[in-house]
């Protein structure tokens, strides 16, 4: 939204709020005049005040009852707005807030029901956001850190390169450092693409049915340099299995997942894939032994930005799992984890038909 469109909505919403006022000053007043009417003629009735006083003293009469109702109305339709305007201003106030950035906004609206039910979304809202902007500024950290680190890198052994009397064994080692950590640049700016392009993507196309077990066989050859290197073994337990949907972004969920397992992964390890097939779905586990996660880290580790172990730079950016997230939910299917005793499992569940 432009800021000048949204300065004009505040001020629409400022103007209603103080029409409503008008009315409510205007409709209690009326009510008080009527009932001050009412009073004097009751008065009258009783004899208390008289017609002859009224016609020696009717002005001075009148007038009292006038500004009697008048204060009064003006106590109660004060009161009044206090309880019914006041939750609309501070909801306005709390939401100019948020639009300014500062998401440690919190409301306490009380009153009825409908009141606290609102405060709680809307101090449900600004927490989310607020750790969304947390892990926003962490990313961005970490990620210029992991970008610039490479750049440096391959620079300082470029300058090395240089060097005439250097050995060739020396020089092959490090042309093989530089090509890693190219690949480690070229893998954050694919996964950064990845993210944007499938967070802007709402329909699913390109939906075809393959052979996703040599997918995922596929896949774990095409991650061979790591878990060699680890000394990983895996362990496929599944016969073929077809899936229908998009293959492409079928394989990132794939790719990412078993990359995942093999970096958390103990050297030596065993990282297990299980392949389920029932009437409506296609169910794929992938285990690895290593550190088990925390319980409480369950609702954040989908979230993009987010790293279980934010001192391990060079373990990750945090974009992975959320690129499975988002992909699964394409497919209209779901993504979970389980992690207990050193051993940690996701699992993705597809649809045959969507």
């Amino acid at each position: 939204m432009k800021p000048r469109n949204k300065k004009l909505r505040e001020q629409d919403l400022a103007k209603r709020l103080r029409r409503i006022f008008i009315i409510s000053f205007v409709s209690v007043l009326l009510f008080i005049v009527a009932i001050t009417l009412i009073g004097l003629y009751l008065f009258m009735s009783s004899d208390v005040i008289t017609y002859e006083r009224i016609i020696d003293d009717g002005f001075w009469i009148i007038a009292i009852f006038i500004i009697v109702g008048v204060l009064l109305g003006t106590v109660i339709t004060a009161g009044i707005s206090k309880l019914v305007l006041k939750p609309s201003w501070e909801l306005l106030s709390g939401v100019r807030t948020l639009s300014r950035g500062d998401y440690s906004v919190r409301l306490d609206l009380g009153g009825a029901y409908e009141m606290k039910e609102l405060a709680s979304n809307f101090n449900t809202l600004a927490q989310e956001l607020e750790k969304t902007e947390i892990l926003r500024s962490d990313f961005i950290n970490n990620f210029s850190h992991e970008f610039k680190t490479p750049i440096v890198s391959v620079k300082g052994l470029v300058e090395l390169l240089k060097k005439s009397s250097l050995p060739e064994e020396k020089r092959v080692a490090y042309l093989k450092i530089i090509e890693e950590e190219l690949d480690r640049v070229s893998d954050m700016a694919t996964n950064i693409l990845n993210l944007s392009k499938i967070e802007n993507q709402t329909i699913l196309t390109e939906i075809t049915e393959f052979n996703l077990s040599e997918q995922i066989r596929t896949c774990i050859l095409l991650l061979e340099k790591k878990w060699a290197k680890k000394n990983i073994e895996f362990k496929l337990d599944f016969k073929e299995y077809f899936c229908r949907g998009n293959e492409d972004l079928l394989k990132q969920v794939w790719i990412n997942l078993l990359d995942n397992a093999i970096k958390f992964s103990y050297d030596g390890s065993t990282v297990s894939v299980d392949i389920q097939d029932d009437s409506d779905c296609v169910t794929v586990k992938i285990s690895d032994e290593g550190e088990t996660i925390p319980q409480e880290e369950f609702k954040n580790i989908f979230n993009k930005f987010y790293q279980k172990d934010k001192t391990a730079l060079s373990e990750g950016n945090g974009i992975g799992l959320s690129i499975v997230s988002h992909i699964v939910k394409l497919h209209q299917g779901a993504v979970g984890v389980e992690s207990k005793d050193n051993l940690t499992t996701f699992t993705v569940t597809l649809k045959k038909e969507f």
